[in-house]
């Protein structure tokens, strides 16, 4: 009841204030015809015939059209006006609109709570979002009093819906949760990792509005809002390495800054603004929605958006770059790819309305001539500074000397730069639209950096570089010693081989402890391509020694360290060239021999980019240090003197954020981008970073110091929360039963507040491991993550999700911990295969603790192994996770003792080994039957064989399509392939109504039958 009084009912009062007139179940439902369908067809049959002057026939063949539509994409494109028919007495197809965006009063929204939805494992949405009787957002509204594991359990239904229910999804722009105090949106199928806030309300303002939520759902849900959206900031991006597409959803910044720079366009005042949206921030996708609103401005009317040609220009030659890729990713309406000036030339002269034209800033070099109807066009630069390099923006205007421009830019525009402001600033206003580092940080989409100096004496202070030369070259021969001093440079101390080898050792040492446990990556700067082979070549030898020392075979782990390194270096036209200095020889055979051309190099990011992959190591000096996302790399290890702007592009390598799923279920999340600076730029910052604004750059890195101080007061506060519990000096086990008592008396806030304190120091300890100052500690780390796991057993019946998270570290050591405590049995799981799993239902002779203890376990292992099967198959096992429930839920209230919920559990475990072995005594593979399973539960008329000979008829069909085309279930023509196989072989077997069943049975397959064997 708390969720309905305290999430569910307030999101619905602010849902009836923005015109969502709400819509009891059951009035629904009956609009809904059947309780398996989600489309309110009233209501779309009424909108269908206003916005379209159509008949009832016409509107009822649409409505049966868009009833059997399941592809999200397909809907998407629809919805946004790309549907046409056949209509009654018309001999060709005609636009049918879906909605009206320009005037959200033609539309009908509505608001339904408690959406039941019947499949094989029917499901309830808490609030369900329509537009002309169109599902389009799903709320999932839950307790304040779980905000602590932000939205965790929404997050987890809504996974359910999607699975459980797809066909509510099928039309789905986007979902939200809520808890009455946060809310969170997502894609549709996106993981809770991109789950973000909408924190600025823009163009109104905080105050404007009661509370949070308000201000949440009116930038969310708002009728013109919803559908500005909709209709321009929903892209399906296709990976290019998989292939795999991923619906994305605009941030808040990218809508902001869109509908800033399409007003500015609209009302012809201003011909151009600077957009600054920090690294890492989405910054390429951002003018993906630029361009997609200025083509396709469904919202609104204004003559300059008439078809308007639209010119992007990236500052690199390669025009297979991160925002032509990603435009073309997209799917954006017609873009091509200008590939050389006159290319360029004619296509923009030619003037014909509605182009999108990709091309670099370096083809209009020496370009003096304006080009005609150049009025016409939109010009996007990407990185914009850089485009004043050189005359280069000179030669853009007097190119296109009538555009409008508009400049992005990943990194602050420096204070001194005059002609990137007056090129696409107006006068006085500077950005027309930032997102900073800070932004980035606080909202999550990327994280921070943290710094650490290593050493000062290798640092390297050019003022001081007579000295530094003396230190390290004491030992050479006097005339090798001047000839060397002749051509000092910082490069010179940098490459002693010495110096080299000591901090390749340190870096080893380092990365084994802040990156291997996890399985993140590093980047090694170097300070030019021969300091990029000195460190290959001393990296590998401390690596492989390491692998020697620990067992390994030399040979093997020589071979094993090369293969953990990759270089990216330019080729010189000295390599090949032979030299009567041995040195130079061998350095020249060294560059050549690990030198990467265009495809290995390629190979070698891709690998880079995977988690479980080799290389670990990039060892750069120049290249990837701009333009470069790798997600995986939590470490640059810096060896070369950077400044201003090659300084923030190259640190920013390390800011996305990145969670990597282990094979064991576990899942990391990058705390944050670490800076091992061997050179001493951090040293020396402000004067690195002195040409900007203080205030743009304040936060770019951040002293690992600060997280010492973090620690501290994390401790200080988790400590204080627990001894007001009354916890101090009690064991793991001990206080995870206290506490478990403090719940049951209704003090759950309590319970919910230690937990949140608990995690936080841990994390923050996690971060800042390997430094000393975590070892004081050490021991409240283990108790804590130990007492966690366990009382979150002893309250949810569940396993802890917490130890899921952790760093390798963290639970290497708390398993450690455990094992040396005795609380390894007591916590964990075991399989329902393990041969010791029916230990615990022995009653006999056990004290009661020992009995509630039993439970407790059984409970937990017993929820876990009934999510899993009814995660591969509803049908055939959801009925076991039900009874798990049922008898925690029967626990709980008394009804029954520990010893009988552990007879109960038993007896339920003898049922589940049963029906996981029944396709084996029947001669099925195991998919069949699970297939079968949902059939019996469709079909309860049918005889069993005809029901067994079509289940393996079936499972032949999806096994052969996995055989020969693995990536199947994202090919809609093959799909509907098998369909018709499907229907055949229902109808052979004599089993009618089949389409209930063909659609449950390709919904498991779809998840069962998915990539090679």
């Amino acid at each position: 009841m708390s969720e309905y009084r305290l999430a569910e009912k307030p999101a619905l009062d602010v849902l009836a204030v923005l015109g969502y007139g709400p819509l009891a179940p059951e009035a629904a439902l009956a609009m809904r015809m059947e309780e398996n369908r989600v489309i309110l067809k009233p209501v779309l049959m009424e909108a269908l015939q206003a916005l379209n002057g159509i008949g009832l026939d016409d509107a009822e063949a649409i409505y049966n059209d868009l009833a059997t539509l399941s592809d999200n994409e397909d809907w998407q494109k629809k919805l946004r006006g790309g549907y046409s028919r056949r209509l009654a007495g018309r001999n060709r197809d005609q636009p049918i609109a879906l909605i009206d965006f320009k005037v959200p009063a033609n539309n009908r929204f509505h608001v339904v709570r408690q959406f039941r939805v019947a499949a094989q494992r029917p499901r309830i949405a808490d609030i369900v979002l329509f537009v002309n009787g169109i599902p389009l957002v799903v709320i999932e509204a839950k307790s304040p009093l779980k905000a602590t594991a932000k939205a965790g359990e929404a997050f987890e239904q809504i996974k359910q819906y999607e699975r459980d229910i797809p066909r509510l999804f099928a039309s789905n722009a986007f979902n939200i949760v809520t808890d009455g105090i946060v809310t969170l949106y997502g894609a549709t199928g996106a993981s809770s990792s991109f789950y973000a806030p909408w924190p600025d309300a823009w163009p109104r303002t905080r105050s404007e509005f009661v509370n949070d939520p308000a201000k949440d759902l009116w930038c969310l849900a708002e009728p013109s809002r919803l559908l500005d959206l909709l209709a321009h900031f929903i892209v399906f991006e296709t990976d290019p390495e998989t292939g795999r597409k991923m619906k994305k959803v605009c941030r808040y910044q990218q809508f902001r800054a869109v509908n800033k720079a399409v007003q500015r366009v609209a009302e012809g005042v201003h011909r151009k603004g600077l957009i600054w949206h920090t690294q890492g921030s989405g910054k390429s996708l951002t003018m993906v929605f630029f361009a997609l609103k200025l083509k396709t401005h469904l919202t609104l009317d204004a003559p300059a958006l008439d078809n308007p040609n639209i010119l992007v220009l990236t500052d690199r030659i390669d025009l297979d770059t991160q925002i032509s890729s990603t435009f073309v990713a997209c799917g954006l309406p017609n873009p091509k790819q200008a590939g050389s000036v006159t290319e360029l030339r004619e296509a923009v002269a030619r003037g014909g309305n509605g182009q999108i034209l990709l091309s670099t800033i370096f083809k209009f070099a020496g370009s003096r001539d304006p080009i005609p109807n150049s009025e016409n066009w939109i010009v996007l630069v990407d990185e914009c500074h850089r485009t004043q390099e050189k005359d280069l923006g000179a030669y853009l205007q007097a190119t296109l000397p009538d555009a409008r421009f508009f400049g992005f830019t990943g990194t602050p525009i420096k204070s001194t730069d005059k002609d990137t402001y007056a090129r696409f600033s107006i006068e006085g206003e500077g950005y027309l639209d930032k997102y900073g580092i800070d932004d980035a940080v606080r909202d999550g989409a990327t994280v921070s950096i943290l710094y650490e100096g290593r050493k000062t004496d290798w640092a390297i202070n050019e003022a001081e570089i007579d000295i530094l030369f003396d230190r390290w070259f004491l030992d050479l021969a006097d005339d090798k010693r001047e000839q060397l001093k002749r051509k000092l440079t910082v490069a010179t101390i940098a490459k002693h081989p010495e110096r080299v080898r000591l901090i390749a050792l340190d870096i080893w040492e380092h990365f084994k402890q802040v990156c291997a446990p996890d399985g993140f990556k590093a980047q090694i700067v170097a300070v030019d391509r021969e300091a990029v082979i000195l460190y290959r070549a001393a990296l590998a030898t401390v690596i492989a020694v390491d692998l020697v020392r620990s067992g390994m075979d030399a040979e093997a782990a020589r071979a094993k360290a090369d293969a953990m390194i990759a270089c990216a270096y330019s080729k010189s036209q000295e390599d090949n060239k032979p030299s009567e200095d041995p040195d130079v020889s061998a350095l020249r055979a060294e560059l050549e021999q690990h030198y990467l051309d265009d495809a290995a190099e390629k190979e070698a990011k891709k690998a880079y980019k995977a988690f479980g992959q080799e290389p670990s190591f990039l060892i750069v000096c120049d290249k990837l240090l701009t333009g470069f996302d790798a997600p995986v790399e939590a470490v640059m290890y810096l060896d070369k003197p950077l400044k201003e702007h090659g300084l923030l592009q190259a640190i920013a390598r390390t800011n996305r954020t990145c969670s990597l799923k282990h094979p064991d279920g576990i899942e990391v999340t990058k705390p944050h981008g670490r800076i091992v600076d061997y050179i001493g730029v951090t040293s020396h910052l402000d004067e690195a970073l002195q040409s900007y604004r203080s205030e743009d750059v304040e936060n770019a890195l951040r002293d690992i110091a600060i997280l010492r101080n973090d620690l501290k007061e994390a401790h200080a506060r988790y400590r204080s929360q627990k001894r007001a519990m009354g916890l101090e000096g009690m064991d793991e086990k001990a206080a995870a039963y206290a506490v478990g008592k403090v719940v049951t008396a209704g003090r759950e806030d309590e319970w919910f507040d230690l937990q949140r304190l608990a995690r936080n120091f841990i994390r923050v300890y996690g971060d800042l491991s390997p430094d000393p100052v975590i070892l004081d500690f050490t021991d409240e780390v283990k108790w804590a993550a130990a007492f966690l796991r366990l009382a979150t057993q002893v309250i949810a019946k569940d396993e802890s999700l917490d130890h899921r998270h952790y760093t390798g570290k963290i639970r290497d050591m708390l398993e450690a911990h455990l094992h040396a405590t005795g609380l390894s049995t007591t916590i964990r799981l075991r399989s329902i295969t393990d041969p010791n799993f029916a230990d615990d239902f022995a009653t006999e002779e056990k004290t009661d603790a020992e009995l509630q203890e039993a439970f407790v376990r059984k409970s937990a292992e017993l929820r876990r192994v009934t999510r899993e099967l009814v995660d591969k198959n509803p049908a055939q096992y959801g009925r076991f996770s039900e009874r798990v429930l049922e008898i925690i839920r029967r626990f709980e209230e008394g009804q029954i003792a520990a010893a009988g919920g552990l007879r109960e559990f038993e007896d339920l475990t003898g049922c589940i080994n049963a029906e996981k072995g029944a396709h084996a005594e029947l001669g099925m593979d195991e998919r069949a039957f699970s297939i079968l399973r949902i059939m019996e539960v469709l079909a309860p008329g049918t005889g069993h064989d005809p029901l067994q000979d079509a289940a393996i008829a079936i499972g032949a069909v999806y096994a052969g399509a996995q055989a020969s085309q693995p990536a199947f279930t994202f090919m809609p023509e093959y799909l509907r392939s098998l369909r018709q196989q499907v229907r055949r072989i229902l109808s052979e077997h004599g089993i009618g109504e089949s389409k209930g069943i063909r659609e449950a049975v390709e919904e498991f397959a779809l998840h069962a039958y998915v990539g090679g064997h």
